[in-house]
C-alpha cells in the first residue's frame, strides 16, 4: 500500500537508513530504487532531473513531485500514514520529539559526518555533500571525536531520566540517535568508553526492534561491539549521504 510512492536511496547512505527505518516502523512497503553512490550515480543526470542536491534519500510521488531532505520525508508520510505516530501526536508531543530529534542530528550525526567527509581520502573536494565542491578541513574530523564523545555522555545522561530520547515513547529522535550510534562505529570505530549504562541498554532495546532488523546498516560492526574493539579511529571509505 504505497500509493505509487517510490523511494531513491543507497544501503550505504545514513540518511536513508533513517527513512527505510521510519517506513518500516509504520509498516509502509513501497519500492527502492537503489542508488550507487560509489560509482557517482548521484551526479548523473538522471537522478539531478530528480533531486538537483544530487544526495540521498529522495521520496517521489505519484504525481512525480520529488521530495528530498530526511525531515521532509518524514513528515510527509507521518501525515499520510500517521499510526503509529512517530512525530508526535499531540503539540507537546511534536514539539518535544522535534527538539530532540533536532539536537541529536545537530550534537551527534552531524559531528560523524564531519568528520568522515573531512577525511575519507575519496571525498578529498566533497567534504560537504551536495551540488558544490569543498575542500576537506582535517581540524573539523579531529573536532568531531570530541563532538561525539560529549553527545554520548550527554545522551546518556538524558536517558537515565526517560527511556528513550523525546520521552516515553519510540519516536524519530530514536531513529536518528540509532542510525547515528552505528553510523559512528562503522565510519569512525567510535569506542563507547563503557560508562554509559543507560547509553547502552537504550541502544539494546531499539536496535532489537524489527524496523532495525529490516533495514540493518552498512557493513557488520554494531555500536554494542565498540567496547571489544581495539584499534585505533579510522574513517569509512563508502560515500555518505
Amino acid at each position: 500500500m504505497s500509493n505509487g510512492l517510490k523511494l531513491y536511496h543507497s544501503a550505504a547512505s545514513p540518511n536513508s537508513r533513517r527513512v527505510r527505518i521510519f517506513l518500516a516502523e509504520k509498516g509502509i512497503a513501497i519500492p527502492l530504487v537503489p542508488v550507487d553512490l560509489a560509482k557517482g550515480e548521484q551526479r548523473s543526470d538522471a537522478y539531478v532531473a530528480i533531486n538537483p542536491r544530487r544526495v540521498v534519500p529522495t521520496l517521489v510521488l505519484e504525481d512525480g513531485t520529488a521530495i528530498g531532505e530526511v525531515l521532509a520525508i518524514w513528515r510527509y508520510l507521518e501525515e499520510v500514514y500517521p499510526t503509529p505516530p512517530l512525530l508526535g501526536s499531540t503539540p507537546k508531543d511534536k514539539a518535544l520529539i522535534t527538539m530532540w530529534e533536532r539536537r541529536t542530528e545537530l550534537e551527534g550525526f552531524a559531528a560523524v559526518m564531519d568528520a568522515v567527509r573531512n577525511a575519507a581520502e575519496r571525498l578529498k573536494g566533497r567534504a560537504i555533500a551536495g551540488p558544490h565542491d569543498y575542500d576537506q578541513i582535517p581540524a573539523l574530523a579531529e573536532r568531531s571525536k570530541l563532538r561525539v564523545k560529549n553527545f554520548y555522555a550527554d545522551l546518556d545522561a538524558r536517558l537515565t531520566e526517560v527511556p528513550f530520547v523525546a520521552g516515553n515513547t519510540f519516536s524519530a529522535a530514536d531513529i536518528t540517535g540509532l542510525v547515528t550510534a552505528d553510523f559512528a562505529t562503522k565510519a569512525m570505530s567510535f569506542l563507547a568508553p563503557g560508562q554509559h549504562p543507560a547509553l547502552e541498554r537504550w541502544y539494546k532495546n531499539v536496535s532489537s526492534r524489527p524496523s532495525g532488523a529490516s533495514s540493518p546498516r552498512s557493513g557488520d560492526q554494531s555500536f554494542a561491539h565498540r567496547r571489544r574493539a581495539t584499534r585505533r579511529p579510522r574513517y569509512a571509505r563508502r560515500s555518505t549521504a
